[in-house]
């Protein structure tokens, strides 16, 4: 285990030589590295290599993983909080269109950081209501910082203020291309799943035909859908009205219903074909119909992987999602796009960040309700 985590303390070490800040003379000017010392100050940099050699020792020294934890946690948020308390300092006597934004140094101790974190949770192994509240700590935590102001001065904050209004506008259609996707695939796929665990003639047809749907490229799904969704609008009456068109949301959202199809529909046979033998039996032996050995016995046991399924899924929508901005889907990709095309990297982190944060909590709340299921692994 030691040797695992020097992997990690090596580099982290390393990181404090690289670039902290790197300073903008505005939003599309090429970058122009800042050491710790001139981010922080000589005061702020050796108060900050002092703090960061001592998380490094007590990480080699420390064994238990909940010391460990107690060492990562202080770390990630010092780490923010020096970035925000430097990009202040460099702000103070720069011109106002001036960026301030993380440098190398930076992201690479804030992801070893992290890596640490995710370490130490995962060697605690946590039950699944633990899960829930550590996920519902760092989002306090993520909201608790960016709501004091001490990141104001970081050139993404910059970026979020002044498009504030589009920013949650879009938020919401990410979250609808996402979610909502998401919710008719598993209304569609489970009773999908269900008819071809009972039906194992059809099960390599059906199964294949979505697998060739994988092996399509995003991106020329979505061009693929824009043909077909036109003709409807233009020829269907009302379909415009809902919605349906060949560019926008449409062709997006069902890319992305058609992209989940298949870990649903698998998991979904994977789980009820699962169910032991002996079970069966003694259900079948109690007298209970069909359906009522589905709905009492099948789906019970199948839910734990149906729900894995689940995750995959969405955490999967959630990042496509961001694709569909290419078609006038919107969503947090259109700041991706956006700031691609302006070669200014912080609006692309405005659509990024958040896109990756919300996966990552996604992700860990879908896991601790896969863990509350009955027959879920420990």
């Amino acid at each position: 285990m030691r040797g695992r985590i020097s992997i990690l303390l090596v580099p982290l070490a390393a990181s404090a030589l690289l670039p902290f800040a790197v300073f903008r003379a505005n939003r599309i000017a090429a970058g122009e590295p800042r050491s710790l010392i001139e981010t922080l100050g000589t005061a702020g940099a050796s108060a900050a290599l002092l703090a960061l050699g001592l998380a490094i020792a007590a990480l080699m020294v420390i064994r238990q993983p909940l010391w460990r934890l107690g060492v990562a946690v202080p770390l990630l948020v010092s780490l923010v909080l020096a970035m925000g308390w430097g990009a202040a300092r460099l702000g103070a006597d720069a011109p106002t269109a001036a960026r301030i934004g993380p440098g190398a140094g930076f992201w690479i101790a804030l992801t070893l950081a992290g890596l640490l974190l995710i370490d130490a949770l995962a060697r605690l192994r946590p039950g699944p209501a633990a899960r829930l509240g550590f996920a519902a700590g760092a989002v306090a935590l993520v909201w608790l910082l960016l709501g004091s102001g001490v990141l104001a001065e970081l050139s993404v904050m910059e970026e979020y203020r002044s498009r504030s209004a589009a920013f949650w506008r879009e938020g919401g259609r990410h979250l609808w291309l996402a979610f909502g996707s998401f919710g008719v695939a598993m209304a569609a796929g489970v009773p999908l799943g269900i008819a071809l665990a009972r039906a194992p003639r059809l099960r390599q047809p059906v199964l294949g035909a979505l697998t060739a749907v994988q092996t399509i490229p995003s991106i020329a799904l979505f061009g693929m859908l824009i043909l077909p969704l036109g003709w409807v609008a233009a020829n269907l009456p009302g379909a415009a009205a809902l919605g349906i068109r060949g560019i926008g949301m449409a062709p997006a959202f069902v890319a992305l219903l058609l992209y989940s199809l298949l870990p649903i529909v698998a998991n979904t046979v994977a789980g009820l074909t699962g169910v032991p033998r002996s079970v069966t039996e003694a259900a079948d032996g109690m007298g209970l119909t069909r359906r009522e050995r589905l709905w009492r016995v099948d789906i019970p046991l199948a839910a734990p992987v149906i729900v894995a399924a689940a995750r995959i899924v969405l955490v999967q929508n959630i990042g496509m999602a961001t694709v569909g901005a290419l078609i006038g889907a919107g969503g947090f990709g259109t700041f991706v796009f956006q700031g691609i095309g302006q070669t200014a990297t912080d609006l692309i982190l405005l659509g990024a960040l958040p896109t990756v944060a919300l996966a990552f909590v996604t992700s860990a709340v879908l896991d601790a309700a896969a863990g509350l299921l009955p027959g879920a692994a420990p």
